[in-house]
């Protein structure tokens, strides 16, 4: 089976998601390929056998190309198995990380005609250094308004690797098993 990772990320941190979905892949001896959702970016959909797309959150919103590539490619999404992951720092907290309890991905999911096969939500990473002044400043006002680390210079990665590698094991088998595949 092939497995196509298409990523939308801000400071790096989705791609390193997929990365290590992508080494799960592999490691279950299936192929796989990685590619950034940018502006003019062409992928081959038509020879994976599984589409995962995963996509990070920024002042509350996923990216605009991300809905974009969905819209374009809604027929060949909705041909085979497919999924959706995002990453933000509201999942940091338990309790936002289903799709029915995190408010960007049902804002999203909203917004556009596809359903994925599976959606996940991964808690994102906070990394101030990577930050210019008015990002590192908002990001900061966000955090101490909803609890979160407001230290400058405070590294702090929300994901539960648990859940990503379960989530690589899933896709896996679910690229291998769905009827059509």
């Amino acid at each position: 089976m092939r497995i196509l990772f298409l990523y939308s990320t801000v400071d790096g941190h989705t791609r390193e998601i997929c990365e290590h979905l992508q080494r799960i892949v592999l490691e279950s001896g299936h192929r796989s390929s990685l590619v950034e959702l940018q502006a003019g970016v062409r992928a081959d959909l038509r020879s994976p056998d599984c589409i995962v797309i995963g996509a990070s959150v920024r002042y509350g919103r996923h990216r605009p190309e991300v809905a974009r590539f969905v819209e374009e490619h809604l027929a060949v999404l909705e041909s085979k198995p497919a999924a959706f992951f995002s990453v933000n720092a509201v999942a940091r907290k338990p309790d936002r990380r289903t799709p029915e309890s995190n408010p960007y991905v049902q804002k999203f999911l909203a917004s556009i005609r596809w359903r994925p096969d599976i959606v996940r939500i991964f808690g994102g990473k906070i990394d101030y250094s990577r930050y210019g002044f008015l990002d590192k400043t908002m990001i900061r006002l966000i955090m101490w308004m909803t609890h979160g680390p407001t230290d400058p210079k405070a590294v702090v990665d929300f994901t539960d690797w648990g859940d990503v590698d379960a989530f690589g094991r899933e896709l896996c088998v679910a690229a291998a098993t769905r009827p059509g595949a």
